[in-house]
């Protein structure tokens, strides 16, 4: 009577013992994967580090992004903001005509859309006040981290005011969004090549 119980208890521990064995590393291989996959090649830089990319929280997150990103350019789908950003746009770079531009992008009422907020800068930048073009570059940055036109005109700017190093951190951030062998990748590239003090035509 007495060897029937520790047998039943051998028994029991036995048949308990494999499921224990086996089911951690399963559940640390799918936590740590996961973590690993979340945080790694996001090219928007996202801290974030759940679960791996086929769970439903990573596929709301890529949809999400996917639907948040067109929202930035949305105002192009209206033809009247499309027609009026070209006139700026023409403004800037056949007229030269930068105080009427700025007067034309802001008339847009989409300041923080990383376009006009760049070609304000742009603006401000070709006038000679350096600090508002700044503020509108960043303004552009803050709508889109990758908006890589600002990369490269805030980089000019950088090389203007002789922040050669800053504007060659700008080069490594455009390589990172189109690689070296996009036009914005290029004229920064060139102009940082040229010696300090020389005039940009940019």
């Amino acid at each position: 009577m007495i060897k029937s119980p520790i047998k039943l208890a051998a028994v029991a521990t036995f048949l308990t013992a494999p499921f224990f064995l086996v089911s951690p590393p399963v559940i640390a291989a799918g936590g740590g994967g996961g973590g690993g996959g979340g945080g790694g090649g996001d090219p928007y830089g996202s801290s974030y580090s759940g679960p791996a990319s086929s769970s439903p929280q990573q596929r709301d997150r890529k949809t999400t992004r996917r639907t948040k990103k067109p929202t930035k350019q949305s105002a192009f789908d209206d033809p009247a903001f499309r027609e009026a950003y070209r006139t700026a746009y023409a403004t800037i770079y056949e007229r030269n005509d930068y105080l009427a531009a700025i007067d034309q992008l802001h008339a847009l009422k989409h300041d923080d859309q990383p376009n006009v907020a760049n070609l304000i800068g742009y603006s401000y930048r070709k006038l000679g006040d350096f600090r508002e073009a700044q503020l509108w570059y960043e303004r552009a940055l803050k709508a889109d981290p990758n908006h890589v036109l600002t990369w490269n005109y805030y980089g000019l700017w950088q090389i203007e005011q002789g922040n050669r190093e800053q504007a060659q951190y700008h080069l490594t951030r455009i390589a990172a969004i189109c690689g070296t062998g996009c036009d914005e990748y290029r004229s920064l590239a060139a102009a940082l090549e040229k010696p300090p003090g020389t005039g940009l035509v940019y």
